[in-house]
């Protein structure tokens, strides 16, 4: 099994050229967001598929957005794993990149703490009736945590409780916060509810019985794209077989998450999981109804359209950026096409 620290290392061994394989491959410079929906990566990286083909992952995490997007724009990373929004926002300010995969759709789920999810359960699992109940009982607003504005699991909360649920809002307050807080908050009762990504939405019910997941994000905001593989211009037009390779790795390690979640485990376990998750658990959360592991850009761009509509109804921007020309489908189809040898 691999763990955390085998799999950081693998990034610094295949940027010097280290390893079972003899002659160095091309050095690829990967950036990441480590959240579920990377899964496919962490597998290519993990499992030595990648310096098979003759790619050096040189691999970056980055634990928000806007750090991995700077990073991104300096020409220091070749590709970018991460949500689709960020991209398409700072494409439509000058950087020079494409949506050359998916990765996954959704990511979340919402759950409920006791009081909460008891509430639920008494509304017939009826949002606005849910949370007016639950102020009536206590004499308060739910609380719920979620991440910060403009993160999916952020924009499908409010989706989900204003246009689908149409529940008042003076019946609920919304706390921003870090991935790893909102699911403290939700162990240690802190807040009420929560958007929790996977693994810890899987995670938090197995630790405390009483809290339910309540919905997942792909309903909470139909088919609401999560991950995308995004190359820099400057890849694209000087060594396209690179991103191409790439795409074709992504696309078989997107097939054995999605079609033998057992053996991709344990890489998403070495990313992801620290010491205190199991494989077991990280196994369950891949085939959790929070997420759908996809890598044809095609299957979203509906969806992303609608996203960054929505965004703009929430504030998060001015003006939905444009998504002509955001994907670069021809790279994709050419990807899976060519068989990722050396």
């Amino acid at each position: 099994m691999i763990d955390r620290r085998s799999f950081l290392a693998l990034a610094v061994a295949a940027a010097a050229g280290i390893g079972p394989v003899a002659a160095r491959g091309a050095v690829l410079r990967v950036g990441y967001v480590p959240v579920i929906g990377a899964s496919a990566l962490f597998v290519l990286a993990g499992d030595g598929s990648a310096r098979q083909a003759g790619l050096d992952l040189a691999l970056s995490k980055f634990d928000s957005g806007p750090n991995a997007i700077q990073a991104f724009a300096s020409g220091t990373i070749d590709i970018l794993v991460i949500g689709v929004a960020p991209v398409a926002v700072a494409r439509s300010r000058g950087l020079d990149a494409s949506v050359i995969s998916a990765a996954a759709v959704g990511g979340a789920a919402f759950v409920a703490g006791p009081a909460l999810a008891k509430a639920f359960a008494e509304a017939g699992d009826d949002p606005a009736r849910a949370f007016a109940a639950f102020r009536r009982s206590t004499g308060r607003k739910a609380k719920l945590g979620t991440l910060p504005p403009g993160g999916v699991p952020t924009v499908a909360l409010h989706h989900w409780l204003w246009k689908r649920g149409k529940v008042d809002r003076d019946d609920v307050e919304i706390a921003h916060m870090g991935i790893e807080v909102v699911q403290q908050a939700m162990l240690t009762g802190a807040i009420d509810g929560g958007t929790l990504l996977e693994p810890s939405a899987t995670l938090v019910s197995e630790r405390d019985p009483r809290i339910r997941r309540i919905v997942n994000s792909p309903d909470m905001f139909p088919d609401i794209p999560g991950v995308v593989v995004a190359a820099s211009g400057r890849l694209l037009k000087d060594r396209p077989e690179l991103a191409e390779r790439f795409v074709g790795l992504f696309h078989r390690a997107t097939e054995l998450v999605r079609g033998e979640p057992a053996k991709a485990a344990p890489f998403v376990l070495a990313a992801l999981g620290g010491d205190l998750v199991a494989e077991a658990t990280i196994a369950r959360a891949l085939v959790s109804p929070a997420v759908r592991f996809v890598d044809d850009p095609a299957g979203i761009r509906q969806a992303t359209a609608a996203l960054l509509a929505y965004q703009v109804e929430l504030g998060d921007f001015q003006k939905a950026p444009e998504i002509d020309g955001l994907f670069d489908q021809a790279a994709y189809a050419r990807g899976i096409a060519t068989p990722p040898s050396r």
